[in-house]
């Protein structure tokens, strides 16, 4: 499905990703996993078209988007829900939600509104109410549904846990887990090790703008150099 060759990108002179490679399959749950500074928002920017990579190759669903526009990107499927969730707070939940649709899934926007109010019962009780006014697990609820209007063939979660507490990040990964059983493919970028290696299927760890590890997401998880690294362990 989604397919990335030797990738290399960065901000003028100053380059991030050296050579990214990595593969998800269509059904899959794929971990990207990496530290701060690590590139892993980069590679998000990169496969969303929001920055142009200097060499390297993107395919989705075997077209070539390495120079594509983020527009034809997410009219293509490819939906990114960016790191920080970037919704709309002097908008309402409602118009946050319809934006998602505003270039792929309009023709179907009320379906798929309900079906985002059911996968986020909270978001329906607050329709009416400014996003910014809301906790920051319901702005997160909030900017996956929106990404999940525009009916994604792949989606990007960057750093869903980000800034949430114990009990919102394990309900966040029960949904992902919800919305890959649906039938979603999903490309989880994270900090979060150990819940995302739960319930990936394969993973990436990136270290310098450079795969260090990658394989089965169980393998993964005994790996004693991801131990060492990320988990503390000896």
């Amino acid at each position: 499905m989604l397919e990335v060759v030797d990738l290399h990108a960065g901000y003028g002179p100053f380059a991030v990703l050296h050579g990214i490679a990595l593969a998800v399959a269509a059904g899959e749950i794929v971990a990207v996993l990496g530290a701060n500074g690590a590139g892993k928002t980069t590679l998000n920017r990169a496969l969303s078209g929001l920055i142009r990579p200097t060499s390297g190759r993107i395919v989705f669903e075997g077209r070539d988007i390495t120079a594509a526009g983020h527009d034809a990107i997410v009219r293509a499927g490819l939906i990114h829900v960016p790191e920080g969730r970037k919704i709309f707070p002097n908008l309402t939940v409602r118009d946050n939600l319809l934006l998602g649709a505003y270039l792929r899934g309009r023709a179907h926007r009320a379906r798929n509104l309900a079906r985002v109010l059911d996968i986020f019962p909270r978001l329906a009780e607050r329709l009416g109410q400014l996003a910014g006014s809301m906790s920051g697990g319901e702005q997160q609820m909030l900017a996956i549904g929106r990404g999940l209007m525009a009916e994604p063939r792949l989606l990007i979660l960057d750093e869903p846990s980000l800034g949430l507490s114990p009990l919102l990040t394990e309900e966040l990964f029960t949904l992902i887990a919800r919305l890959h059983g649906e039938g979603l493919s999903i490309l989880l970028v994270e900090q979060n090790v150990v819940q995302s290696l739960a319930i990936a299927h394969r993973a990436y760890v990136v270290e310098h703008g450079a795969v260090a590890l990658a394989g089965a997401a169980g393998a993964l998880t005994d790996d004693p150099r991801l131990k060492s690294a990320y988990l503390g362990l000896a």
